[in-house]
């Protein structure tokens, strides 16, 4: 029998603890806490860039997204971050709105002078920075105690996220067009390197085209041939009704030496086992030549290349579109004072109802 009462009034006393604790919650929440005003907007990452020739995201067509989701998420990453949270501190004195004494103590924070991490891990509890994978969208809200700052929280957070975006494109950007300009400057004085050795090299030899000199003296040899052709059948006529010693067929053989000797060196100029001749001085130069049109041309490749990059640098840029720009809350939103009430009774009648049944099953194993 003392054991039955002894429980009955631990039941009565864990139903009168969650009674009291409820009262005193529902106290808080109707009447302690402090209104939060709530600033929304809805933004989506955008590229200028619309290059026709990327392949279409296969998880965009089930979603229905935009086919920019790793930029969102690198967005939403951003604006979650540290680093935001310094830069909003910074324009928006955040740690002294949200730790105002006119607040609630519980639900402002406790010190302005809080470390870093704490103030964190504030922040992110007072703001909502969610990505919508079906929609493709980031949805943002912010928390503040007053209209005006969650509004400029939020406004900043656009703002900001927006500059983030498009500052890394640059880079991106900058760091491909770096390379094409390295590359242009280097085939810049190799073309002129190139150039440069193909006029030393005329100026050395004293000729403007190896080639066309060889040409004018391979016509001249042509023609020593023809005339030497044309003498040695005037000679062979004569010797058929002239003695070789004829004066005219004696004038005959020696103009026909001269023009052999002529033939003779007008060859050597061309070619020759050991000299230095027109057929290697116009190898050579065809070879510099060569040299200067290929530098020359992969000059050019590296600069359409370099235009190209240019060309794409400027058109990939990323616009933070506003589908909701941030508004200007007028009704604060939090705290939802009845319905937090109403969840925290319910939640101290469900543990005090759990309390009550292991008491029951304590008191029959006694028994």
């Amino acid at each position: 029998m003392r054991h039955k009462v002894v429980a009955a009034v631990f039941r009565r006393r864990i139903i009168g603890a969650a009674l009291v604790a409820s009262l005193l919650a529902t106290i808080y929440w109707l009447a302690i806490a402090s209104d939060r005003y709530v600033s929304e907007a809805h933004v989506i990452v955008q590229r200028t860039d619309l290059a026709g020739g990327r392949g279409m995201d296969f998880q965009s067509l089930l979603t229905g997204g935009t086919g920019n989701r790793p930029d969102q998420l690198l967005l939403r990453d951003h604006l979650r971050s540290v680093d935001m949270l310094r830069k909003l501190d910074a324009a928006l004195n955040l740690r002294k709105h949200y730790s105002d004494p006119e607040h609630d103590i519980l639900s402002r924070m406790w010190d302005d002078n809080t470390s870093i991490e704490r103030f964190h891990a504030y922040f992110l509890s007072r703001t909502e920075i969610e990505f919508d994978d079906y929609g493709g969208l980031i949805m943002i809200k912010a928390q503040a105690y007053d209209p005006r700052t969650a509004h400029a929280i939020t406004a900043m957070l656009v703002q900001e996220g927006e500059r983030f975006m498009n500052r890394m494109a640059h880079d991106l950007a900058q760091a491909q067009v770096s390379f094409p300009e390295q590359q242009v400057s280097t085939m810049n004085q190799r073309a002129l390197m190139a150039r440069r050795a193909v006029l030393e090299y005329q100026d050395r030899k004293g000729l403007v085209s190896p080639q066309a000199s060889a040409e004018t003296v391979a016509g001249i040899v042509a023609r020593l041939e023809v005339q030497r052709t044309e003498l040695q059948t005037q000679r062979s006529s004569l010797l058929t009704y002239l003695v070789p010693d004829h004066p005219n067929v004696v004038m005959l053989n020696q103009q026909l030496a001269a023009v052999e000797r002529q033939i003779a060196q007008e060859q050597a100029r061309l070619t020759s086992p050991g000299g230095r001749t027109l057929n290697r001085t116009v190898e050579e130069f065809q070879r510099l030549e060569m040299d200067a049109a290929f530098a020359q041309d992969v000059y050019k490749t590296a600069l359409v290349a370099l235009e190209r990059g240019r060309v794409e640098a400027t058109r990939t840029i990323k616009k933070v579109s506003q589908l909701q720009a941030p508004t200007l809350p007028e009704y604060p939103m939090e705290p939802r004072r009845a319905y937090n009430a109403l969840v925290f009774f319910l939640i101290a009648m469900l543990l005090a109802t759990i309390a009550q049944m292991l008491v029951t099953i304590v008191r029959d194993h006694q028994d």
